[in-house]
């Protein structure tokens, strides 16, 4: 029962514990060719967990070459898929075999609770894999009727060179969503982890090759954002697939056009609309709910309820419900297995949130949190923020914060919500909450997000659904099988029979 383990436990591992700073290259770990190194520090209590090799573009070329020579090769990409599901398999064997060591990584390096790695973040890594890999000897080509002098084919085949850059709040989840589909389809990845959060990247790259993956198949570099952008601008790139900020996917799309039209898949930021009406089934699940889905994580989070919208005959009722149920997630040390929410990311991070608490307490009312909790063991800790905007376009209810900051919006009728909710300039997901199916109908119908949640919010996880969004959210979907033909090109093959 690992989740029970207690606190000393976990700080007696976490010194235990080796960590491998160097990137990953070829089947090996290596320094950067310059020998230089970054500092890894833990949000936990702002202790230095490792040096990282700090890689330039010499060392993308590197990784880059091995990917594509062992894509050429077809030591990977020419295997049949049941060989190739075989060795994913077995990684996500090896990664659940070493699941208390991956999730003290994280949380180290993240600031997340130890419950949540345990819980939530290994597994859900661990099933991405094995779904692709179980995905992969099931998915077949087509052949279309066609001039019976003719005999045609369609085929999806592997793009060759996929670089994943990935972010750092759920940093093997997310690099899991990218080359999970990648490599399942054939493709070799060469994956850039957060610098914020590189360490279970690099671990878990050695259970690859345990695992039998060839060298050079998957390869981890690591540094800063000099290093997403040599691979968006690589020529032997073939396909770059990015979650994080709006400015830097921009920055990638434009390099890739710039260059040699990689294929660019973009998951980028949110700021998501929790509409609760007043004929909501259950106003206190209603509130509990919208309390997970902004404070868990700690608000960081793309796709956070950041604003909920409750239409006004309900709003003093739900908020009865709802402040209350901000204080479950109060933060606590992330390794004492009780605690719900942990530490900010980093100081500069911690600073953007208290930066945007300021502007609300110009624009809105604070109705709770908003303050720095006393710091634990070093770390940056914030209590639960909850404002009330009656003006639907304050700052606060349009921007991304990703912190633990709430914005409720009150709203008159249906036609108000929706308008609302899809005037800012993101669309990943969205929530409605009532009991009425015709308000359900236009309310799921209109919003424009990629996900929308009815009497829930983010409860759900199923690789069955895709997971993307609308405007400027981005483009392409992670997970289902809609994320496989991300990394594959579709290939028309004719033959004239007579």
């Amino acid at each position: 029962m690992t989740a029970l383990k207690d606190r000393a436990y976990w700080l007696d591992k976490a010194r235990q514990l080796r960590i491998e700073g160097r990137a990953f290259i070829e089947g090996a770990y290596v320094d950067a060719r310059s020998a230089e190194t970054f500092s890894s520090y833990s949000p936990v209590d702002g202790a230095l967990l490792a040096p990282v090799a700090l890689c330039a573009g010499s060392d993308v070329d590197l990784a880059v070459g091995a990917a594509r020579r062992s894509f050429e090769a077809g030591v990977w990409s020419g295997l049949a898929a049941r060989e190739r599901k075989a060795v994913l398999l077995k990684w996500a064997a090896l990664l659940e075999a070493h699941t208390e060591e991956l999730a003290l990584l994280e949380s180290l390096d993240s600031g997340k609770p130890i419950a949540d790695t345990l819980g939530g973040d290994l597994p859900g890594t661990i099933y991405c894999l094995r779904w692709f890999a179980e995905l992969i000897d099931k998915v077949h080509g087509e052949v279309p009727a066609t001039d019976p002098h003719f005999f045609g084919t369609v085929t999806q085949q592997p793009l060759g060179v996929v670089a994943a850059v990935v972010p750092w709040n759920y940093p093997l989840l997310m690099a899991a969503w990218k080359f999970a589909p990648a490599l399942a389809a054939g493709n070799s990845v060469v994956l850039k982890p957060s610098e914020k959060t590189p360490l279970s990247a690099l671990r878990i790259a050695a259970l690859a090759m345990e695992a039998g993956l060839p060298a050079g198949v998957f390869n981890v570099v690591t540094g800063d954002g000099a290093v997403g952008r040599f691979l968006s601008l690589h020529v032997d790139v073939d396909c770059i697939a990015f979650t994080g900020s709006g400015r830097v996917g921009r920055e990638i799309a434009q390099n890739a056009a710039a260059t040699n039209l990689k294929r660019v898949w973009l998951e980028l930021g949110g700021k998501s609309a929790n509409i609760v009406m007043a004929d909501c089934p259950d106003i206190a699940q209603a509130a509990r709910s919208a309390a997970a889905a902004i404070f868990a994580n700690m608000g960081q989070v793309c796709s956070a309820g950041s604003r909920l919208l409750v239409q006004r005959a309900i709003v003093e009722p739900l908020l009865r419900e709802l402040l209350p149920a901000a204080d479950d997630y109060l933060p606590g040390h992330p390794l004492d297995p009780g605690s719900v929410t942990g530490a900010i990311i980093d100081a500069v991070q911690f600073e953007r949130v208290c930066h945007y608490i300021d502007i609300g307490k110009q624009e809105a009312r604070l109705l709770k949190g908003g303050q720095p909790l006393s710091q634990i063991d070093a770390g940056a800790y914030l209590e639960p923020t909850i404002f009330l905007a009656e003006d639907a376009s304050a700052r606060i209810a349009n921007e991304e914060i990703f912190g633990p900051v709430l914005v409720v919006i009150p709203f008159d009728t249906l036609e108000e919500a929706i308008a609302i909710a899809n005037q800012t300039e993101f669309g990943l997901a969205a929530a409605v909450w009532s009991s009425d199916l015709a308000t359900i109908h236009t309310a799921t119908r209109q919003l424009k997000a990629g996900t929308v949640w009815v009497n829930c919010y983010d409860e759900l996880v199923d690789m069955n659904f895709p997971f993307g969004g609308f405007k400027e959210s981005g483009n392409g979907r992670d997970n289902s099988a809609h994320a496989l033909s991300k990394y594959t090109e579709l290939k028309s093959t004719i033959m004239r029979c007579s």
